[in-house]
């Protein structure tokens, strides 16, 4: 096994996707009132809410410990309803020297698609893929999909 890895999943929302896509780009500090399980809060530390550059700082709750990870906007993708988000501090950069966590919704068919990338590089072989923290965003993805049906 090499250091680097990917991760996707792919889950199917009943709720609209054009709402989860703006919630992700424009409104991630309204995803505590959602999965307040798993997110405790989402502050903007720079920039603007929804502009790629803006900084923002995630309290949540992984494998029962609460976490935080600070990361920056990198990418948005309003074609393909897309958020690229690359973590730059916090618990995960303990174990991962790159994290990135793409979140995109796909539209086009009859059911609404929201699928999750996670691509790292583990700081050593010693360190885990990411499992976990995917179960947890899919459970946050099913968490919104609730809370706008």
């Amino acid at each position: 096994m090499g250091l680097t890895g990917k991760l996707v999943s792919e889950t199917n929302i009943k709720s609209d996707g054009d709402v989860f896509h703006e919630i992700f780009r424009h409104r991630p500090h309204h995803i505590s009132d959602m999965s307040p399980d798993h997110i405790q809060g989402v502050d903007l530390h720079d920039g603007e809410w929804g502009t790629v550059g803006s900084q923002i700082f995630w309290n949540y709750t992984h494998e029962g410990k609460k976490k935080v990870a600070k990361n920056i906007i990198e990418a948005i993708d309003e074609e393909k309803k897309s958020v690229t988000f690359k973590v730059t501090e916090g618990d995960l950069m303990e174990l991962y020297k790159a994290f990135k966590l793409v979140v995109h919704v796909d539209t086009a068919g009859e059911d609404n698609v929201v699928t999750w990338t996670l691509e790292y590089e583990k700081l050593s072989e010693d360190v885990s893929d990411p499992h976990t923290l995917m179960d947890l965003c899919v459970s946050m993805t099913k968490d919104i999909e609730a809370h706008h049906l």
